[in-house]
């Protein structure tokens, strides 16, 4: 038969072992009592006892379990309730070792050294050079000619030299379009380049979140591992003192391999999270001090979903690339129709036979008869058409990203200020009260275990809710193209 544990249930073997009674001997005289009953309704040595102001050092609970005193006068489940803690409160930033990096400081390092971007400046330099080319005129061509140079020269057979010089003029301002195609297609890279940056920042943001919330989490599980011992212990000495079944202490043992695994998995997640932001920044190689810091609980938008709708339609470089890609396109249909035109070639020949100097010069010009370029020239007034339609629903796809980043924004930020403001002061109150009244006899170890459990369910719930808001701010930031936090 297999055996199938959760902490619930062992917390609730936990509180069935170690229960209390409901009420304590008041001052001045009066017996110890089982939750189901008072000293005047007990029998036995115990009650007797009782009766007559004297106290037991071991008293049974209505559950028939002992709770055994210490020498402190507290039984082991009230020095648990005494010595278990809160956990750490999300709303706090997590511990940071000196000289912990900010993420404005994370961003400005990856500006300077991280590769991809560094790479699309490298690009960007690239295509500007091609303006260099767009601009240049045709070269001109020297040609030189020697006749009869190797017969012997007399008036039957005089030496010939001839020189010749020609050169292609371009029409229809073919240049002037070339220099607008390569321009706009330098401002389009430019764009692209700075799309690039957005998508680097964006991807650099998410990544400083995930290590903050995991630096966040793994102090919870670090705390709920040191609270899950501090129970076992208990449990371990009750056992030894034989206050406790066998049965009941290894199956609570079972349960901190799983306390283990989760601080362990959190550390993992950290140290992964960690290389993969020292990566982002550029640095050849993760370092094991890198550390952190920041605001765990997210900030308030200023800005309306209309004013980061507009500003992204201005400063959104994707889309920015896309117009510049209209315009180069249109400037490429333009060169098209340009190229159909005839272009001469103009020559200048001098030659001397003899004694006998003579100069030329002739004219050369195609005629386009066949090929008027009409299929490049078609080709670019739908390249142009596309274009057109791609800078569209580049515009579209802008909107949309705004209204989709504004409405994870919102409602992420709903539930986390719930949290802020509520949930997580609520949860600390009843866990305050559940503490008080179990150490008082008030309730049961079963209802402050469930008390507690609730908090850190709360903890983390609360975590996860900061992340998703920070995380929402981020793609609202890079929707909108608007730094939304300085």
């Amino acid at each position: 038969m297999k055996l199938s544990l959760s902490k619930s249930s062992v917390l609730l073997t936990l509180a069935a072992t170690l229960a209390i009674p409901q009420a304590f001997a008041q001052a001045g005289g009066g017996g110890a009592a089982g939750a189901g009953g008072s000293a005047a309704g007990a029998s036995g040595p115990g009650a007797a006892a009782a009766g007559q102001g004297q106290s037991t050092p071991n008293s049974t609970t209505a559950t028939g379990q002992s709770t055994q005193a210490q020498p402190n006068g507290q039984t082991p489940a009230q020095i648990y309730a005494a010595g278990a803690s809160l956990g750490p409160d999300p709303r706090k930033p997590p511990t940071s070792k000196p000289g912990a990096l900010t993420l404005a400081q994370i961003l400005d390092a990856a500006r300077a050294r991280n590769p991809t971007i560094l790479a699309a400046e490298t690009n960007l330099r690239a295509v500007r050079a091609q303006e260099i080319q767009a601009g240049v005129r045709a070269n001109p061509y020297l040609t030189v000619y020697g006749t009869d140079v190797t017969e012997p020269a007399d008036a039957s057979t005089p030496y010939g030299y001839s020189v010749q010089v020609s050169r292609l003029f371009e029409r229809g301002n073919k240049r002037g379009y070339r220099l607008d195609t390569a321009r706009a297609t330098t401002a389009q890279t430019q764009a692209q380049l700075e799309d690039t940056i957005r998508q680097t920042i964006l991807t650099i943001k998410t990544a400083f979140t995930s290590m903050l919330v995991a630096k966040e989490a793994l102090e919870l599980s670090t705390a709920s591992l040191k609270d899950f011992r501090h129970e076992v212990d208990i449990a371990n000495d009750r056992y030894q003192a034989g206050d406790l079944g066998k049965l009941d202490y290894e199956r609570l043992d079972l349960q901190l391999g799983s306390f283990e695994s989760d601080e362990s998995n959190d550390i993992v997640t950290l140290q992964q999270a960690s290389a993969q932001l020292q990566t982002l920044m550029g640095l050849d190689a993760p370092k094991p001090d890198f550390d952190i810091t920041g605001d765990v609980v997210p900030p308030v938008i200023a800005q309306t979903e209309d004013q980061l709708a507009q500003a992204a339609l201005a400063n959104r470089p994707d889309y920015q690339a896309a117009r510049f890609g209209v315009t180069a396109a249109e400037a490429n249909a333009r060169l098209a129709i340009a190229n159909g035109t005839t272009d001469p070639t103009l020559e200048g020949e001098y030659e001397r036979a003899g004694t006998e100097n003579t100069f030329g010069a002739s004219i050369n010009v195609p005629l386009r008869i066949f090929d008027r370029n009409q299929g490049n020239k078609q080709t670019a007034r739908f390249q142009a058409d596309a274009a057109a339609l791609t800078a569209t629903a580049a515009r579209n796809q802008v909107v949309s990203d705004v209204a989709q980043a504004w409405v994870n924004y919102t409602q992420s930020k709903r539930l986390s200020d719930r949290f802020s403001n509520h949930y997580l002061d609520e949860s600390r109150d009843v866990l305050s009260i559940a503490q008080y009244a179990f150490e008082h006899g008030g309730i049961a170890l079963i209802d402050y275990l469930d008390a507690l459990r609730d908090a850190r369910s709360s903890t983390h719930d609360a975590l996860a809710a900061y992340q998703q808001t920070w995380l929402a701010i981020h793609q609202l930031s890079a929707s909108s193209a608007v730094e939304l936090v300085p």
